[in-house]
């Protein structure tokens, strides 16, 4: 899937939940980083779109047919972020819910140390 079309999404599911909060996305390695108050909190790739996701709503997507992000074969599956389905991508309200829950629990997570 397009990077691109993944963020128009994002975006607007973002709205359709009516999520406060500041929104910004950066490339990255080909594909874009969706934060959320400065935190990390989707991925767009050519994968899909993925949400980072605490472990009962990983649990929870995953069995609504999400996959563990894995952008290479050779790579490790992620352990917090989750592919939406493809089927769940052309409705906003669909989209929004997980949006939330991500933006909601990335904010509970600590800040990385700067290097």
């Amino acid at each position: 899937m397009d990077p691109k079309k993944c963020q128009s999404i994002v975006e607007e599911a973002v709205t359709f939940a009516k999520i406060d909060g500041v929104l910004t996305f950066r490339p990255m390695f080909g594909g874009i980083l969706g934060y959320y108050e400065g935190k990390a909190f989707c991925s767009l790739s050519d994968v899909g779109l993925a949400f980072k996701l605490s472990p009962a709503d990983q649990e929870e997507l995953l069995k609504e047919g999400g996959v563990r992000l894995q952008y290479e074969p050779s790579q490790p599956p992620s352990k917090q972020y989750i592919v939406l389905p493809e089927g769940q991508l052309d409705d906003p309200s669909k989209v929004a819910p997980w949006a939330a829950k991500s933006a909601k629990f990335v904010v509970t997570l600590p800040d990385k140390k700067k290097r």
